[in-house]
């Protein structure tokens, strides 16, 4: 009678430690805009959410939801993120205008070119200057791409063939420099350039070269124009951010395991895979024979010189939040310096 007091004691005891350890797994549910063939959801969602996995032994699971599949557009997976409708969303920065206005100092112009060390600089600058702007989250981490160019139905070889030219830009600022330019901007989410070009509603499309492939770019504008020098026309900043709520939930040694795969580890994996993606989405297009101008210094200078014009309508624009654009902007370019060096 003993012995089965004791198995059946036993079993009980090995149900309730597999209800606990049933009861401390994790599923995040990461979404995001792109097709799982893109460099952020293939390149660094994917590992970033192996590593995460691997770390907590298996106790937190990643699902990764890809090109919006759980619902709503673009600019909404911030407040995805904040409302606690997903676990983690990874987001551009600038499809909410004006709602970071700290991290706008690195989508100025000709501020920036590899991807990895201007991401690291960005997290340091956000760590720094720019939290409260997500006090709302768990910030992951925060990076930028690589040297934004164009890609073109029609060649721009000088600054004259931008005129009056239709082009997609990706963030409010990006927009005024267009504007300083004489293009006529027009905001929209990456994933709407492929047909937009396809249908004639823009004629170019400010984009780095990582998301070409992914968009299939390379197949409908086949011209790309960069520029001389280290840094590209402009960038654009991202956030991994996770529900606040969501983190509380987990356990300390969980929580650790998201703190071990956050800030400038994050940054450096995120701005990484971007490099890599220009390199590849470069060889595509270049495989492809399409036309890619690469402008002269003197022509790249004129460029820069009009450009240079958004600092100014930037510094009058923050200046009446309350913040004095000059500094942070100084400090971005300091930060990034700083990286670019080592």
């Amino acid at each position: 009678m003993r012995s089965i007091i004791k198995s059946v004691l036993g079993a009980f005891a090995l149900f309730g430690a597999v209800q606990v350890a049933q009861a401390a797994d994790v599923t995040l549910r990461f979404h995001q805009m792109l097709p799982p063939q893109a460099t952020i959801p293939d390149k660094a969602i994917k590992p970033w959410a192996a590593k995460v996995e691997k770390e907590s032994g298996g106790r937190i699971k990643v699902q990764q939801f890809n090109t919006m599949q759980l619902g709503g557009k673009p600019p909404e997976l911030f407040d995805q993120a904040k409302d606690g409708v997903v676990d983690i969303v990874w987001t551009v920065l600038g499809y909410t205008p004006g709602r970071f206005p700290k991290t706008e100092a690195f989508e100025l112009p000709f501020s920036s070119g590899l991807a990895e060390p201007a991401s690291l600089a960005f997290q340091e600058y956000v760590q720094k200057f720019a939290m409260d702007e997500f006090k709302d989250v768990k910030l992951i981490a925060v990076h930028v791409h690589g040297p934004g160019l164009f890609h073109s139905l029609t060649p721009i070889a000088k600054l004259e063939d931008l005129q009056g030219m239709k082009v997609r830009g990706g963030s409010r600022v990006i927009n005024i420099m267009l504007e300083q330019l004489g293009a006529v901007p027009v905001g929209m989410p990456v994933p709407a350039v492929g047909e937009a070009l396809s249908k004639g509603v823009i004629s170019a499309t400010t984009i780095p070269w990582e998301v070409v492939p992914a968009l299939k770019v390379q197949q409908i504008a086949k011209n790309s124009t960069g520029f001389s020098g280290g840094k590209g026309l402009y960038t654009q900043t991202f956030a991994v951010a996770m529900n606040k709520g969501a983190y509380d939930k987990l356990p300390a040694d969980l929580k650790k395991v998201i703190d071990a795969n956050s800030g400038m580890v994050a940054a450096a994996m995120f701005g990484r895979a971007m490099d890599e993606g220009d390199k590849a989405g470069l060889a595509i297009a270049q495989k492809a024979g399409n036309n890619i101008i690469t402008l002269s210094p003197e022509e790249t200078a004129r460029w820069k010189r009009i450009a240079n014009g958004t600092r100014a309508i930037w510094y009058k624009e923050v200046a009446a939040k309350g913040l004095d654009g000059q500094k942070l902007a100084a400090e971005a370019e300091t930060l990034i310096e700083k990286y670019a060096k080592k």
